[in-house]
């Protein structure tokens, strides 16, 4: 009797979160039922990005649909959400991220990793690192460079695949959170910008992470949300899975 009282006060718990994140995601975004994407029987979707995609996946694991694959981020938990939702359109679902990943090395192994693949469905969450990374010194890009090479990508894929739906994600970062100080902003912005600037031009769906971010941090302080301002918390990787959920029907 103990037990079933512990399980039900747990379950119970992780219903709060989840609709916690839930009206979270409702307050920061709205996609028209007409824009989102339809799943059919078999989609082959794939999540590509950089570290907040990759969340410490086995990368000799190729099997789809396995938490190995998935990593331990907001992908396996919108994986998981997937296959359970849609469980009778039998989804086939791939990560291939990689941390430390800008637009260019996305683009070095994109043959390989998604084209190749041949995705239904396409989800791109990629560019704090191409800004992240200059501030070290260790990489020269710029707003313009991360554009040009992610706008060259987009039409790239879409050449090759050319009935893909596309889901850009909105770089992000959440200020005051160890790496994330006030030197990032604005031109960090410019990145957001462009994401969304793209997102419109190929006709992708767009999520606007740091909206949601933003507004989660009227519910909780974003070291809550984020361990170092730019890679999500437990609570924040359901965050970011509840809102890419709301991108597909």
């Amino acid at each position: 009797m103990e037990n079933r009282r512990s399980f039900l006060r747990k379950a119970a718990i992780t219903g709060a979160v989840i609709g916690l994140s839930d009206s979270i995601v409702a307050s920061a975004m709205s996609i028209p039922q007409s824009s989102k994407i339809a799943l059919r029987e078999r989609n082959i979707i794939l999540f590509q990005g950089d570290s907040i995609t990759d969340a410490g996946r086995n990368k000799e694991n190729a099997s789809p649909n396995t938490p190995q694959m998935m990593g331990s981020g907001y992908v396996l938990q919108a994986a998981g959400a997937l296959l359970h939702q849609y469980a009778e359109k039998k989804l086939v679902i791939h990560n291939k991220g990689i941390s430390g990943n800008k637009v260019f090395q996305l683009a070095e192994r994109w043959d390989r990793d998604c084209i190749d693949l041949k995705p239904d469905v396409l989800s791109i969450l990629i560019g704090v690192n191409d800004f992240w990374h200059t501030k070290g010194g260790n990489y020269a890009g710029t707003a313009a460079v991360y554009e040009t090479d992610y706008r060259a990508l987009l039409q790239r894929t879409k050449k090759a695949l050319p009935n893909v739906r596309l889901i850009i994600g909105e770089p992000f970062a959440v200020k005051g959170i160890r790496a994330v100080d006030d030197g990032w902003f604005p031109e960090f912005d410019e990145y957001r910008t462009i994401a969304y600037k793209l997102a419109t031009e190929f006709d992708a769906v767009f999520i606007p992470y740091q909206k949601i971010f933003t507004e989660a941090q009227k519910r909780a302080p974003g070291a809550y949300w984020t361990g170092d301002g730019v890679h999500a918390s437990l609570a924040g990787a359901q965050l970011m899975a509840s809102a890419w959920m709301q991108t597909v029907k």
